[in-house]
């Protein structure tokens, strides 16, 4: 992966990663999913959210003003 990514968020649910995603894209902060989750056993891994390090401050207020647990 590129520099200047950071880990944004993480959950061991695809869907509420996917989610939080497309929020920040609708908001026109790049962002890109990085599932580590074992592909046989669900339970395991976690799927997580990078953005550009520029887009940290915008990207936790666009979290807050949606409600969304960090």
């Amino acid at each position: 992966m590129e520099q200047n990514w950071i880990k944004f968020f993480t959950s061991t649910n695809f869907y509420q990663s996917e989610m939080v995603k497309q929020m920040l894209i609708e908001n026109h902060i790049d962002a890109v999913l990085l599932n580590k989750q074992d592909f046989s056993h669900r339970n395991f891994g976690n799927i997580e959210v990078y953005i550009h390090h520029e887009d940290f401050a915008q990207a936790v207020e666009i979290m807050i003003l949606n409600q969304i647990n960090i």
